[in-house]
């Protein structure tokens, strides 16, 4: 018998189930095809290292769950599904054929189906294949059902962001000590792994770190350059645990920083602060939006700021790097309690950010680093 090792307890999945049960019902729907694998885990649990080859589930508007798996990933779908139905294919099969059968036998070919369409696994062939092996079905995109509910974080699922930004921390923490003069940024990257896995990170990844001329552009990775003396390093560390996400930023000098370095680190502070001192349920996303934007643009830091200023993070799976919520003068939606995102503000080089969940009395940061600009030794 295989041992269980559900991320929640069996409840909560159940509970996940019946909002979208109720949800499709409410749509004249009779299932939903979820091909997202951030909505396969969140609502049956099943999760595998191996989310990339051809798997989903069939959600019928009544009834238990299908899984549709490489027969390979028998093992997970037992310690880690709640749900016990399953279709499997082997690598000799069609399996394209296979998951057309799976859908007529658990939905009927006549069924209104909601399809994650938006889900990066499902490709335009496959898509194509299953549609018109089934004309008679009606399909319907429902991409944003399952994620726009997943946005609203239980406790349990907090709990785990919370134990990520503990690996954030001492990931910043060790690359810190380790950033110098004559150190290489792989040399870096390879402490901040090694803290996050410790602190209990699933994935080692540093996120964004990049040195010199590159710490002006956002998204730089590591590489082989030496830093040098008055470099700027920009950090963000990316842990998660149980790929349930919570990152932040810190700027870093190396060696040496000026009075205007450390006015600036204060400047992007004092604003970042106001504009999280603004969130709250109910509150417009454009309110801190424009905290943000104004007082960097009123301040002369930069000549234009494009960015969005907040993004929802929580269960990820790459190549996903954030919830589709983000902060933006055209953002139409408010904060609500439950909430979790990474919000940052950037200028010249340096980077400020934490994430926050959103209370009833306002935000939490769950990120509780030293927030200044950090000198190294040497």
């Amino acid at each position: 018998m295989v041992e269980t090792n559900y991320w929640f307890e069996p409840a909560e999945y159940h509970a996940r189930l019946a909002r979208v049960q109720a949800a499709l019902k409410e749509k004249g729907q009779d299932a939903l095809l979820a091909f997202l694998p951030e909505t396969v885990t969140w609502l049956t649990g099943y999760f595998t290292r191996a989310y990339g080859t051809f798997q989903f589930a069939i959600i019928p508007a009544e009834g238990q769950p299908t899984l549709f798996a490489r027969d390979v990933e028998e093992y997970y779908l037992d310690s880690t599904c709640v749900f016990p139905d399953r279709v499997l294919w082997t690598d000799s099969d069609d399996r394209t054929a296979v998951a057309v059968e799976a859908i007529r036998s658990r939905i009927g070919a006549t069924a209104r189906i909601g399809v994650e369409m938006d889900a990066w696994v499902l490709n335009a062939s496959r898509w194509e294949a299953i549609r018109a092996a089934m004309p008679s079905a009606e399909f319907v995109n429902e991409s944003a059902l399952v994620p726009t509910m997943k946005l609203i974080k239980s406790e349990a699922e907090i709990a785990y962001q919370r134990r990520a930004a503990h690996a954030a921390e001492a990931g910043m923490q060790a690359g810190i000590d380790t950033a110098g003069t004559g150190v290489t940024e792989r040399e870096m990257a390879a402490a901040i792994c090694a803290a996050m896995i410790r602190e209990g990170s699933d994935l080692p990844g540093p996120g964004v770190l990049s040195s010199g001329e590159r710490a002006y552009h956002l998204h730089g990775g590591y590489s082989d350059r030496v830093m040098q003396r008055g470099d700027i390093v920009q950090l963000e560390v990316t842990p998660n645990n149980h790929h349930y996400h919570a990152r932040f930023m810190r700027p870093i000098r190396v060696a040496e920083a000026s009075d205007a370095d450390h006015r600036l680190a204060e400047q992007l502070i004092a604003i970042q602060d106001a504009a999280l001192a603004a969130v709250a349920p109910g509150v417009a996303a454009t309110v801190p939006d424009s905290i943000y934007r104004d007082g960097i643009l009123s301040a002369g830091l930069r000549e234009t700021y494009t960015n969005k200023t907040f993004y929802s993070v929580g269960l990820l799976l790459q190549p996903n790097g954030g919830e589709p919520m983000e902060a933006h003068p055209g953002a139409e939606w408010s904060f609500a309690e439950g909430m979790v995102f990474h919000s940052y503000v950037l200028a010249k080089g340096f980077g400020m950010s934490e994430t926050i969940v959103v209370r009833k009395d306002g935000a939490e940061r769950l990120t509780n680093f030293p927030r200044q600009l950090f000198v190294t030794k040497t």
